[in-house]
């Protein structure tokens, strides 16, 4: 029994009735008509690409019904002062990253100790140049190696192909109020009970009901974890423009704003703009000025789109015969699209779970204790973006500058950094890799200008091996000769029309 519709319960609802069939399990979808999706971002990670192969949906089967265009990784603009470091492109892997990776981390390494050699990480990565230009993350046919992409979309519309997606897969959809939940005397859930007077009755339950977390945390009342002392932003307002005329880049933009940053999602219709903010530091409708300044619609008769985020995640994800899925069960800002991968993780860990032992104690407690790390490991990664900043411009960055509310994680590899310490060695250590890799810290913090003050830096000795940057962008150019322009692909996906 699903409650909740929106991505995150026809994700789930498809996940299991793909794995499992109608003769293994009977899965219903329960969803208010009245009650919208959040919607909070529009892009993913590589992740939802194997999410879609896994159920056989091809991307001409649902890209083109969700206005959706490729995402090869994301670019962060104004969260570093250092001059030099103002702007630094965040990479999805690819299998050509052993050519130039092995570079880069190196560099970064030997900056990090005091020497004058290149680390900023825009030099280094195929998909920036992908992006810089135009290109199609989708290689041509001659190029034998994989690029990760994820894809940017319109929420509600992809919502709606993995409903229609799972009705094929015989999930029973039924739009429903529901007033109130009942449970056995043994504390579990046992039924829906709806305003129409219907009793729902089900074996298992998957809480999708969004924030408001009707089963897990309001029926249950399974405590909630706050990560406000890490992460300021409780508040968003969105808003769309009209795409770009020069074409569409493969990327999401995040850019640093008074006391949040603004993301720009690029969809063949529109581009998505919103302002991910604190209320501490800022009203309303302050944050909606500056967000149409900075988008040149002050003046624009365009409504705006104002969100509230309960920002931290559940204790259990599963805790009694309740499963929390999406917003129930936690949300961590949208900085690096992490949403949907959580969701597609928590149900597939799931079903790995209960094949493992049913719904055995063990295998749950080893469950939730796994799906916590990841939410934790996820948000280590996102407050190391507001800790680095050297913004001083104002309170908001100056206060997340400060802010040494950081778990033993976090502190280990910020140390590690400054030290002058072999991050992945480090990284691995902590067991941290599978939620960001190597590259993914390197390109974070060497892409702020961590490093020592230039003027303290020294010309590479023989100890230190001096790469050629020019071999690294000629194999990057020439990588490129095989990919083909976005908005090109694009129309071959959507039939000619974007």
């Amino acid at each position: 029994m699903i409650l909740g519709g929106g991505t995150a319960g026809w994700m789930a609802a498809n996940l299991i009735a793909h794995h499992w069939g109608e003769e293994q399990a009977s899965v219903t979808l329960v969803e208010s008509p009245e009650v919208g999706i959040i919607g909070v971002g529009e892009g993913s990670t590589p992740q939802l690409r194997a999410f879609f192969r896994a159920l056989g949906l091809a991307e001409t089967d649902w890209m083109p019904r969700c206005n959706a265009t490729y995402k090869a990784g994301i670019r962060f603009n104004r969260w570093s002062a250092q001059p030099g470091y103002e702007s630094y492109y965040h990479p999805f892997a690819t299998d050509v990253d052993f050519r130039t990776q092995p570079q880069f981390t190196y560099n970064c390494r030997a900056r990090r100790t005091g020497r004058d050699v290149p680390a900023h990480p825009d030099r280094f990565f195929l998909p920036r140049l992908l992006s810089d230009e135009r290109l199609s993350p989708v290689p041509g046919e001659a190029f034998p190696f994989d690029v990760g992409y994820g894809y940017h979309f319109d929420a509600h519309l992809v919502g709606q192909v993995l409903r229609d997606h799972a009705l094929t897969l015989g999930v029973q959809h039924l739009e429903r109020h529901v007033a109130s939940v009942e449970r056995n005397d043994d504390g579990d859930l046992a039924a829906l009970l709806t305003r129409e007077g219907e009793r729902i009755a089900g074996d298992f339950f998957i809480d999708c009901s969004g924030f408001r977390a009707t089963l897990v945390q309001e029926t249950l009342g399974e405590r909630f974890i706050s990560f406000a002392d890490n992460l300021f932003n409780d508040r968003a307002v969105a808003m769309p423009t009209p795409r770009d005329p020069a074409g569409i880049k493969p990327q999401t933009e995040a850019t640093a704003m008074a006391a949040g940053w603004r993301w720009a999602i690029p969809l063949t219709n529109r581009t998505g703009n919103g302002y991910v903010y604190s209320s501490r530091y800022l009203d309303k409708d302050t944050a909606e000025t500056e967000l149409r300044a900075e988008l040149g619609m002050l003046d624009a008769d365009v409504e705006a789109r104002h969100l509230a985020m309960k920002v931290g995640r559940v204790e259990r994800s599963w805790t009694r015969n309740c499963l929390a899925v999406g917003l129930s069960q936690g949300f961590i800002e949208p900085l690096e699209a992490t949403a949907l991968h959580i969701v597609q993780a928590t149900v597939e860990g799931f079903i790995d779970a209960y094949a493992a032992g049913g719904l055995t104690p063990a295998h749950r407690d080893d469950f939730n204790q796994r799906i916590a790390r990841r939410y934790d490991g996820i948000r280590d990664y996102i407050v190391c973006h507001y800790r680095v900043n050297g913004r001083t411009d104002t309170a908001y960055w100056r206060d997340n500058a400060a802010n040494d509310h950081l778990s033993d994680n976090l502190k280990t590899m910020l140390t590690a950094w400054f030290r002058g310490a072999d991050l992945d060695a480090v990284i691995d250590d902590l067991g941290i890799a599978s939620y960001y890799a190597s590259a993914s810290w390197h390109c974070l913090l060497a892409g702020y200008g961590v490093f020592p003050d230039t003027a303290r830096l020294t010309p590479p000795g023989n100890d230190v091996t001096v790469h050629d940057l020019t071999t690294v962008d000629e194999f990057l150019r020439r990588c490129a000769l095989n990919f083909g322009n976005h908005d090109a692909a694009l129309a071959a996906i959507h039939g000619g029309n974007i």
